[in-house]
């Protein structure tokens, strides 16, 4: 039955080419949002918190702070709607899940930046 089901998700499940990340990273996402029968794209820049899920249901979440108040939005990584995907920053983190990220603030909310050899 699993075979059967990762089957359909490959085949009939269009794949976009998004950047790899992880948890700790800043990316951007942009995504597309219809008002009435106007389409326009917006953005949402942020770390990521979690990666969960394989495959077809594969989901991961963004947290950005909007003043002192922060914010959490959770992707499909199949949405229609998803344009693209902009890695901003790689983190380093030591954990798949940043959960302890949401009551840290100021300096403490920093995460060391891994700078790529090139």
């Amino acid at each position: 039955m699993e075979s059967l089901i990762s089957f359909v998700e490959n085949e009939f499940i269009p794949k976009k080419e998004f950047p790899k990340f992880s948890s700790g990273d800043t990316i951007t996402v942009f995504y597309e949002i219809k008002e009435g029968d106007k389409t326009r794209t917006q953005f949402f820049k942020g770390v990521v918190v979690q990666r969960r899920g394989t495959g077809a249901t594969e989901t991961f979440t963004i947290r950005k702070m909007s003043g002192t108040i922060g914010v959490e939005r959770i992707f499909p990584i199949n949405m229609p709607a998803l344009q693209k995907i902009e890695l901003n920053k790689r983190g380093k983190v030591r954990r798949a899940r940043i959960f302890y990220f949401r009551g840290l603030t100021g300096k403490k909310a920093r995460i060391k930046e891994i700078r790529s050899r090139s």
